[in-house]
């Protein structure tokens, strides 16, 4: 495979880690987190909290598997490269 493949992987990789940081501290914990700085705490009576936190919870798991993708897809690429020896 191309060299190309392994940097677009590996840009890929970087941004949705980021991402996925930041979305994983965006989550309401037991404590509040950090979504409670954004207004998460306060509105959390109203109805529309709960899609939001709905909303925050796909977004998280199609980042997650983005980046597993990711990291799968640089394993393979790794292993066909040191197999042909180039």
């Amino acid at each position: 495979m191309p060299i190309w493949f392994a940097y677009t992987l590996i840009v890929l990789l970087v941004i949705t880690s980021f991402l996925l940081v930041l979305l994983i501290l965006l989550h309401r914990g037991k404590g509040g987190g950090m979504s409670s700085m954004f207004g998460g705490g306060v509105s959390s009576s109203l109805a529309g909290s709960s899609v939001a936190e709905k909303n925050l919870d796909r977004y998280t798991v199609l980042v997650g598997i983005v980046w597993f993708a990711c990291i799968v897809g640089l394993g393979l690429w790794l292993r066909l490269e040191v197999g042909t020896g180039v």
